[in-house]
């Protein structure tokens, strides 16, 4: 008996050092998190576009919260970004403009919808989630385009009014407030999320990705974690959804799009999944590639985007690293034969 408590006691120590050291941040980290802090200093004239990258970014996140750890496949996540940026705007315009509590209207509205649409998707396989995630989507979208009294419907919703963050600092149209307002806010939820994908919820939806009927035998809660994470996941797009309505001061029906979905999922196709950076890295990429492109040929951007796309996507994240490894190792081979052969003839290495 006292040998049993002793173990016990030692896999709970265990279990409790691997998660504090899940939760360390890395000199990497520390490094990313300065550069976009420093970004806002050196870059003052890119703060436009740097503030679409953050909202894309953030929208990336709450993608990967559900496919990177989840295992759920979704095409749908507009949904929620879209009705957060409507709940906002239409907040601002009938009741207040403030900012903050645009954002907590948004989270609600978007973590509304999510559930009861995760209750849909627990009743299919992937293929099904497909389906239903591009339904909801879908029926949003044709709802915002009718309800034009209320939506503004394909003229989007206009007349939106945000007052200044904190009483004092007034979104200015070169975007140097709204791209520090959203920068501050995608790094508090990146954190929250940082240190949720860490916990032990968060290690049990990793065991519901790789296997979920050995964490059901384990007695893991496969359906209410499956829940739970893609209600939180769709407060976090409709907070995005929010934030582009409140440095943009407009919203449309491209917010409830497929397209909107769609490239939110090749975002995180480039930075990669299951790891949270890679929405923020591959929104950058996305973002940037993008503007370039588009500067040097306008009418045939999306062409050559889509060419790299492929290209990325045909290499793999990981082959350059592969390469970069192999041309290593070759290298060191060849220098372990150079060596062997003078010392064989007696010259010095």
């Amino acid at each position: 008996m006292a040998l049993a408590k002793e173990s016990s006691k030692a896999l709970s120590a265990a279990v409790k050092a691997s998660l504090k050291h899940q939760t360390r941040w890395g000199l990497l980290e520390v490094l990313f998190w300065m550069a976009a802090a420093a970004s806002w200093f050196l870059l003052p004239d890119e703060h436009l576009i740097l503030t679409e990258i953050t909202i894309f970014a953030l929208l990336a996140l709450s993608i990967d919260l559900i496919l990177g750890f989840a295992g759920i496949v979704t095409l749908g996540q507009a949904a929620f970004y879209g009705v957060g940026a409507y709940a906002s705007g239409l907040f601002s315009i009938y009741i207040t403009g403030e900012p903050l509590t645009g954002l907590l209207v948004a989270a609600a509205a978007g973590a509304i919808v999510a559930l009861p649409t995760s209750l849909l998707l627990l009743r299919g396989a992937d293929l099904t989630r497909l389906m239903v995630t591009l339904g909801v989507a879908a029926v949003l979208y044709e709802i915002a385009n009718q309800a034009a009294w209320l939506t503004g419907g394909a003229d989007g919703l206009q007349g939106i009014t945000i007052e200044p963050l904190f009483g004092s600092y007034d979104f200015d149209i070169y975007g140097h407030v709204g791209y520090a307002y959203c920068l501050a806010v995608l790094f508090v939820l990146f954190v929250l999320a940082r240190y949720l994908v860490a916990s032990p919820f968060g290690n049990s939806l990793k065991a519901i990705r790789d296997n979920p009927l050995r964490a059901s035998a384990v007695g893991i809660p496969v359906k209410a974690r499956q829940i739970a994470i893609y209600t939180l996941a769709g407060a976090y797009a409709g907070i995005a959804g929010a934030l582009f309505t409140q440095t943009q001061q407009f919203i449309s029906l491209d917010a409830l799009s497929f397209q909107k979905s769609a490239d939110g999922l090749m975002v995180l196709v480039i930075g990669g999944t299951g790891y949270l950076y890679g929405g923020l890295i591959g929104a950058l990429v996305y973002e940037l590639i993008q503007d370039a492109l588009s500067s040097v040929t306008p009418q045939y951007w999306q062409f050559w985007l889509g060419i790299l796309l492929v290209a990325f996507v045909l290499a793999g994240r990981d082959r350059p690293r592969q390469i970069i490894e192999q041309l290593a190792a070759r290298g060191l081979r060849a220098r372990k034969t150079s060596s062997s052969i003078r010392a064989s003839k007696g010259e010095a290495p």
